[in-house]
């Protein structure tokens, strides 16, 4: 993104739709994770990229990981290890491959 254009700012309703997800789990997530903190403009909940990406790290945790809630937020706290992302960055190129492939 270019330094003076402004990252674009998405409703509960967008984000919820973009990523699969019910408004209720998104409000209820953010009780649970204390780094996801949307913005508040005239009482509506404002999510930019950064949320949106954490968001997607809590929805692959919790439902393709099967982590609970307080292991979710456990691993969202840590700071992973080089060999932890590499490994990560590696299953998720390989499944591309098999969805390029079929």
């Amino acid at each position: 993104m270019p330094r003076n254009e402004r990252p674009r700012y998405h409703t509960i309703g967008e984000v919820a739709e973009l990523l699969g997800l019910e408004p209720h789990v998104i409000r209820y997530w953010e009780k649970e994770f204390p780094q996801l903190r949307p913005r508040r403009l005239a009482g509506r909940r404002l999510y930019g990229p950064r949320e949106i990406e954490l968001l997607r790290r809590i929805k692959h945790l919790l439902y393709e990981e099967g982590y609970t809630i307080a292991g979710a937020r456990k691993a969202l706290s840590e700071r992973p290890s080089p060999s932890r992302l590499l490994a990560d960055l590696r299953r998720e190129l390989e499944a591309l491959y098999r969805i390029l492939n079929s």
